[in-house]
């Protein structure tokens, strides 16, 4: 009996671990949102280099503007033309930094076997993200990278 209630216990606490990971990475998303929300930043620059099992890996990065919400600007950093359709499919999720907390949010509530991600320490956007939408599945990983960030006027 005394063996019994001692499994059913270690049992207990490791499902109660788990949940509190999975809540601990909601809250890590969560406060690095509300750092971003806080510095009420308007207007920014940034380059995205999205990398997966892709066509257009070889023009990345894009360089991104973005004014009161809305994308000014997107292109690839080597001037090459961007597909209208490649656009609004794949690019347009990630333009803006909250549609990027969007998209890791959807992945981290059941939409990706896992992600991972690195925070901008004093903005708090993502800049690092790696998302595997299914583990057993082969070409199926995203990689996003953002750097060369500036507040603009």
């Amino acid at each position: 009996m005394k063996k019994l209630l001692l499994v059913l216990m270690t049992l207990v606490l490791a499902a109660c671990s788990a949940v509190a990971g999975a809540a601990g990475n909601q809250s890590e998303i969560e406060q690095n949102k509300e750092k971003w929300q806080d510095a009420n930043i308007s207007h920014y620059r940034y380059n995205l280099h999205i990398s997966c099992f892709c066509v257009f890996v070889e023009n990345m990065p894009l360089v991104i503007e973005v004014q009161d919400d809305e994308v000014v600007s997107m292109e690839f950093q080597n001037g090459a033309e961007i597909d209208p359709a490649l656009r609004q499919d794949l690019f347009d999720k990630y333009a803006k930094i909250d549609g990027l907390f969007a998209e890791l949010e959807a992945g981290l509530n059941g939409g990706a076997d896992n992600v991972v991600v690195t925070y901008d320490p004093t903005y708090g956007f993502p800049t690092e993200v790696t998302i595997d939408f299914e583990e057993q599945a082969a070409d199926d990983e995203l990689y996003l990278t953002l750097s060369n960030f500036e507040e603009l006027p």
